[in-house]
């Protein structure tokens, strides 16, 4: 029975899509990574994990005005997620803005210190 290949115009699950990126990236293979996270958001432009996932890997690629605008667009769709707040602190300091990435690592910390207070305490012996 021969292996069937997959359709290149049957759309793609995004996740799946961001997951193989991370993995062609952490691999090395810079370009198919950054190839299937935009394919990813060809179908979904508004999946915030591929714009956070373009943001880490153009800063590690150290093209940090792409890393910015993938970061901004992912903080723009979920501004109370602390690693998207950590990343631009990161890229901003890169940058040379101080006040930016102190900016975002308080944002960071205090959304850290806010998911830390809705844990229960921990039980007494």
């Amino acid at each position: 029975m021969p292996i069937s290949q997959p359709d290149p115009f049957r759309k793609r699950d995004p996740q799946t899509l961001v997951e193989e990126g991370t993995l062609d990236f952490t691999l090395g293979d810079l370009p198919s990574a950054i190839r299937k996270i935009n394919d990813a958001l060809a179908v979904d432009p508004n999946f915030f994990p591929a714009h956070h996932a373009l943001a880490e890997i153009y800063f590690s690629a150290r093209d940090l005005p792409k890393a910015l605008a993938a970061a901004t667009k992912a903080h723009e769709l979920d501004p109370k997620d602390i690693h998207i707040n950590t990343s631009l602190s990161r890229i901003y300091m890169e940058m040379g803005d101080k006040p930016q990435a102190e900016h975002f690592g308080a944002q960071a910390r205090m959304l850290g210190w806010k998911d830390e207070l809705k844990q229960p305490p921990p039980a007494k012996s």
